[in-house]
């Protein structure tokens, strides 16, 4: 087993993990993590600079996220313990099956917004205004730092405002997913002429300016969150969503309130592992962990057949139940306690054959690997593992031209069967995909980390985990491996998995298909307290990095 703080190999492309003392920043946009660490320097702590990292990226990624999402967060103080922060939106009061799928039948075949594509169907569309909950990021943001930041939200904002109104250049990988998702823009006039200069998406290096967005930015920096959900900013944002046919009001926006709330955890091997609770699907990533932990990864080769096959079993049997129970745990008993028994793990290993795949679980949401994630660590060891997301790829497309603020599309995650736990109801939060973890060593914060994906989340979340404590690969080694994924449907794999694993994988009734785009992105900080160092990794899928200082 390799030395899991070696140097990489330096005949051989890649990054090196970056090292600190003084605070440590990791995100996938460079000028998210230097607003970060400029954050830092400047005596602000891990959360203020969380914080200003994320709004920056709500500007310069506006395909992953942006001021009209959601959020979670969990938060690692120095003094001890986890705080979880559940920054999701909710339905409109006025929301019911009944009545969505009565607009579905109206709206069918007019518009591209249109709620249902077929007689019978089940899900929300991506460009349905019904697939707008109120967005929950800027109200997050400001309770955590109001709670556990030392700046203000409008000190923190002001990197943002200057990349909305002073313009930003687009890097690689963000031009790769805006060209990618360019056809989401053009079902709404205001986010084609904000977002497609000439008609078409931004190419690599050009510089970019949202003044409007910069706008309502400042309008929150000078009145907080109050000035987004309140106001003349909230009722162009309702009457955007009215006229696109939503159901939403004043008061859904006036009387949001993100929470905290208590975080759930497993242990993997000596490791304890937290996650944000339901209605996330934190539960996931630790069901898969617990079922993984009854086998002896470590003596299996990271990219062996054996071992993916046996992640891939885990995976539809974890997900299989995620679909089954996932859901607002306010409006849906959620059987929590449960889903993380190891004794239940142990069941679920009974059921995975080491030597043939087994049919993957109906695919009840599509991929949507539209996220950022960012974690940061200050001097004095706090600890922040944040992710803010709009769903896919530019949300729903809907966009309020008087404020520049882009809808996301979590409500897709509703389902419109009365007799499913995530059925949408007026003011409940639909399952949401995007979460956080932290792992602690000892009683103590040892590495904030995260993987973007979609559905992706959980596994990347047991694999980065497993790499690192099974393998004992050094940071950026655990996130830059090649990636698989067992649901929907077949085995999709990046192009890194070697080809005897390919083989392997097949002899054993996997089909496989080809990664169109990468599985995601992540980032991750190790706290090394017995050298006082901090140890942090960028995803290479993306164009951010890690810093230290």
């Amino acid at each position: 087993m390799i030395d899991r703080y070696k140097l990489r190999d330096f005949q051989m492309p890649g990054r090196s993990v970056a090292f600190g003392v003084g605070g440590m920043a990791a995100t996938s946009h460079p000028a998210a993590t230097l607003a970060a660490v400029d954050m830092l320097r400047a005596g602000g702590n891990a959360v203020d600079a969380a914080i200003a990292a994320v709004a920056v990226q709500c500007v310069v990624e506006p395909a992953m996220t942006g001021i009209g999402g959601d959020c979670f967060a969990l938060l690692a103080p120095a003094s001890g313990g986890v705080i979880a922060l559940n920054g999701s939106g909710r339905a409109p009061a006025a929301a019911s099956v009944d009545r969505l799928l009565a607009a579905g039948e109206a709206d069918k075949g007019r518009s591209p917004s249109h709620l249902v594509t077929a007689p019978g169907a089940t899900r929300i569309g991506p460009y349905s205004p019904h697939a707008v909950t109120v967005p929950g990021a800027v109200a997050a943001w400001e309770k955590l730092i109001l709670a556990h930041g030392t700046k203000s939200l409008g000190e923190v904002l002001q990197p943002a405002i200057a990349c909305a109104e002073q313009g930003f250049v687009v890097t690689p990988r963000v031009a790769f997913d805006w060209s990618a998702s360019a056809d989401v823009l053009r079902h709404v006039p205001a986010a084609e002429a904000a977002y497609l200069p000439g008609g078409k998406a931004p190419s690599v290096g050009r510089v970019m300016t949202f003044p409007t967005l910069g706008n309502t930015l400042r309008a929150i920096a000078a009145g907080g969150a109050k000035a987004f959900y309140e106001g003349e900013i909230a009722a162009a944002m309702v009457a955007t969503l009215s006229e696109a046919g939503g159901l939403h009001s004043l008061e859904d926006f006036g009387g949001f309130e993100p929470e905290f709330v208590d975080p759930i955890k497993s242990s993997y091997r000596d490791v304890q592992v937290y996650e944000c609770p339901p209605n996330g699907q934190g539960v996931v990533a630790l069901l898969l962990m617990n079922i993984l932990e009854g086998y002896d990864l470590s003596a299996l080769a990271p990219m062996s057949p054996e071992r993916l096959h046996i992640v891939a079993e885990a995976t539809k049997l974890a997900f299989r139940d995620r679909d089954r129970f996932l859901a607002d745990p306010a409006f849906a008993k959620v059987p929590v306690e449960s889903l993380l028994s190891k004794q239940y793990a142990s069941k679920l290993r009974d059921l995975i054959d080491p030597d043939l795949a087994r049919p993957a679980p109906p695919p009840l949401l599509d991929p949507h690997p539209d996220t950022v994630y960012l974690t940061v660590v200050d001097k004095d060891l706090n600890a922040v593992s944040f992710i803010n997301s709009v769903y896919s790829a530019f949300g729903s497309g809907i966009m309020c031209a008087k404020t520049g603020v882009l809808f996301h599309n979590r409500g897709m995650s509703f389902r419109l069967e009365e007799d499913h736990p995530n059925r949408i109801e007026g003011g409940k939060r639909p399952m949401h995909t995007i979460i956080p973890a932290m792992a602690f060593k000892g009683g103590e914060a040892w590495m904030s980390y995260g993987v973007m994906g979609g559905n992706y989340q959980p596994v990347g979340h047991a694999n980065v985990l497993s790499n690192v404590v099974d393998h004992g690969l050094n940071l950026q080694l655990a996130i830059d491996a090649p990636r698989f994924m067992s649901y929907p449907g077949d085995l999709e794999i990046e192009r890194g998995v070697p080809p005897a694993t390919r083989n392997g994988l097949q002899l054993r009734g996997h089909r496989l298909a080809e990664a169109s785009s990468p599985l995601g992105g992540g980032q991750a900080i190790i706290i090394d307290r017995r050298r006082g160092v901090l140890m942090g990794a960028s995803d290479s899928r993306k164009d951010g990095f890690a810093l230290g200082y």
